[in-house]
C-alpha cells in the first residue's frame, strides 16, 4: 500500500511538471507478432521529418509543421528506439526488414508548429513533443491476467491448449506431472519449458492469445522462477507442492512483471495504435481469426478510454483519447480490396470498439502499409483479368506477381466459421506471400513510400498540430 501511495505521488508530481512544460503527446504503438510495429514507427518518423508523402496529414499539407527534429527522450531508463538503424535497413542499397520489437523503447520527435487561431499572429511558433513508445503486444495482453487467479487462468489456458495441435508436447509433459507432488525443480522446469515452446509454436502458427507474454520475450528474466510455471488442472494442492508453488509464481508474475509495466509505461499513453496482421490470421485459418478477435478485444479491455481531465491526470493518470486499429501489409493485396480488409477489421473489433466508444474514446479501423513493398499489376488469366501485386519474395529473392484471392464483401463470411470453431474456410484458402522491401527512390523532402500512413497520423495526432 505504501508503494502504491508513493507511485501515485510520483505520477502526480510528474503531471504537475508537464502542465508547466512544453506540451507532450505520448503515442503508444503495439500489436502482435509480425504486425510491423518497428516498420510503422520508423516510417512514421521518417515521413514526419520529410513530409512530401503526407498529404492526408492536414498540418503537413497546410505547412503548419514548420520543422521536425529528433531530441533526447525524457525517460532515461528506457532504451531509445533505434530509428537510424531501422531506417537504414528499410531504405538502404540492400533493403531488408528490421529486427522486431523485443522490449519497450522510446523516441522523441519534436514538431515546431505555426501559431494558429485569432491571436496566432501575436505569438511565436509553439513546440509539441511526440513521445513514441514501442512495446510488444504480447505484454499488453498480460494486463488481462490481473483480473484472474491461478485457477481461472489455468482453465482458459488449458482449454486453448487442448484445441491447438501445437500444444501436443506440452499436453504430454503435463500428463506426466502430478501437481500435488512435493516441489521438484527439475519437473517444474521441464513442464514450464514445454509450455513456453508451445506458446512459441502457437504464435508461429498465427495465434494471437499466447500469454503470458514474457514467456515469448523473456529478456533478462529468462530462467528466473517468475517465468518457471505453467497452467495446471484444478486443485486443491497442499503446501510445498508443485501446484502451490506454480500458483505463487503466477501471482509473482502479475506483481513483479505485469503491474510495473502498466504503471511505468502503459498508464501514461495518450493515443494508441494497435497493429494487426489480419491477412496472416486469415491465411492461418478460422481459429486464428477468432483467436485474434478475442485477443484484440482483450487488449482494448486493458485501456481506460476517455477524454483527459486535469484532475484525472494528477490523481489517476491519463486516459487514452484515441485508438486506431490498423490492419497492416495492405500492400500485399490490390487496392481494390482495401475497403474489404478494413471492413473485416471493423467487424472483428465491433464489440471491443463499442466498449471504447461508450466510454468516450474515439476509435477507428484502417488498412495501411507503413512501407510499401509491392507494385500493382493486372494479368490476363483466361478470359478474365486478375488484379495482382508484384514484389520480391522474401524466401528466395525472386520477383513474382501474386493474386492472394478475393476477400469477401461481407465480413461475416469469414467471422461466422471462425466463431463456430471451423478448421478451414468453406470457400477455399486465402493465400499469403511474404515480400521483402524494394529499393525505393526517395526524393528530396520525401519519406519512404507507404499506404495511408498520412491518414493514420491525421487521426492519431492531427488535432494537436493545428
Amino acid at each position: 500500500m505504501i508503494g502504491d501511495i508513493t507511485d501515485g505521488i510520483r505520477r502526480g508530481l510528474r503531471g504537475v511538471g508537464e502542465v508547466f512544460a512544453e506540451p507532450t503527446l505520448r503515442l503508444g504503438v503495439t500489436g502482435l507478432s509480425r504486425a510491423g510495429k518497428t516498420v510503422f514507427i520508423t516510417s512514421l518518423v521518417a515521413n514526419l521529418l520529410e513530409r512530401g508523402r503526407m498529404p492526408g496529414l492536414r498540418a503537413a499539407a497546410t505547412g503548419a509543421i514548420q520543422a521536425a527534429y529528433l531530441q533526447p527522450q525524457p525517460d532515461d531508463t528506457v532504451p531509445r528506439f533505434d530509428y537510424e538503424t531501422h531506417l537504414a535497413a528499410m531504405t538502404g542499397p540492400d533493403p531488408h526488414w528490421p529486427d522486431s520489437t523485443r522490449a519497450v523503447s522510446e523516441l522523441r520527435l519534436s514538431l515546431r508548429l505555426r501559431p494558429s487561431g485569432l491571436l496566432g499572429g501575436m505569438r511565436g511558433p509553439r513546440v509539441l513533443h511526440l513521445d513514441i513508445v514501442d512495446y510488444p503486444g504480447e505484454w499488453l495482453l498480460d494486463l488481462g491476467l490481473l483480473d484472474l487467479d491461478f485457477a481461472s487462468w489455468s482453465r482458459g489456458a488449458l482449454e486453448r491448449a487442448r484445441a491447438r495441435e501445437e500444444a501436443a508436447g506440452f499436453n504430454a509433459a503435463l500428463a506426466g506431472l502430478d501437481p500435488a507432488a512435493p516441489w521438484d525443480e527439475r519437473a517444474a522446469q521441464t513442464v514450464a519449458a514445454a509450455f513456453a515452446a508451445y506458446l512459441a509454436r502457437a504464435r508461429e502458427a498465427g495465434f494471437s492469445d499466447c500469454t503470458p507474454g514474457r514467456f515469448l520475450l523473456p529478456g533478462d528474466l529468462a530462467g528466473s522462477p517468475v517465468l518457471t510455471f505453467a497452467p495446471l488442472p484444478p486443485g486443491p494442492y497442499g503446501r510445498r507442492t508443485i501446484g502451490a508453488e506454480f500458483a505463487r509464481r503466477f501471482e509473482a508474475y502479475k506483481r513483479e512483471v505485469v503491474r510495473p509495466f502498466f504503471r511505468d509505461h502503459f498508464a501514461r499513453i495518450d493515443r494508441q495504435v494497435v497493429l494487426m496482421d489480419v491477412l496472416g490470421a486469415i491465411h492461418a485459418g478460422p481459429r486464428a481469426v477468432e483467436d485474434m478477435r478475442g485477443a484484440m478485444a482483450g487488449i482494448l479491455g486493458a485501456f481506460r478510454p476517455g477524454r483527459n481531465a486535469f484532475l484525472s491526470e494528477i490523481l489517476r493518470g491519463k486516459r487514452v483519447e484515441r485508438i486506431l486499429f490498423a490492419a497492416t501489409k495492405a500492400d500485399h493485396i490490390h487496392h481494390g480490396q482495401h475497403d474489404r480488409l478494413t471492413a473485416i477489421v471493423e467487424a472483428m473489433m465491433a464489440e471491443a470498439r463499442a466498449r471504447a466508444d461508450y466510454a468516450g474514446a474515439e476509435t477507428r479501423a484502417m488498412s495501411l502499409a507503413a512501407l510499401r513493398a509491392t507494385t500493382e499489376d493486372r494479368v490476363a488469366h483466361g478470359d478474365a483479368t486478375l488484379d495482382m501485386v508484384r514484389g520480391t519474395l522474401l524466401e528466395d529473392g525472386r520477383r513474382a506477381a501474386f493474386h492472394p484471392g478475393d476477400l469477401p464483401e461481407d465480413p461475416r463470411v469469414l467471422l461466422a466459421p471462425a466463431q463456430a470453431g471451423g478448421d478451414r474456410w468453406l470457400d477455399g484458402d486465402y493465400a499469403v506471400m511474404r515480400f521483402a522491401p524494394q529499393p525505393a527512390r526517395i526524393g528530396q523532402g520525401d519519406g519512404p513510400p507507404h499506404i495511408r500512413l498520412d491518414r493514420a497520423a491525421e487521426f492519431l495526432i492531427g488535432d494537436r498540430l493545428l
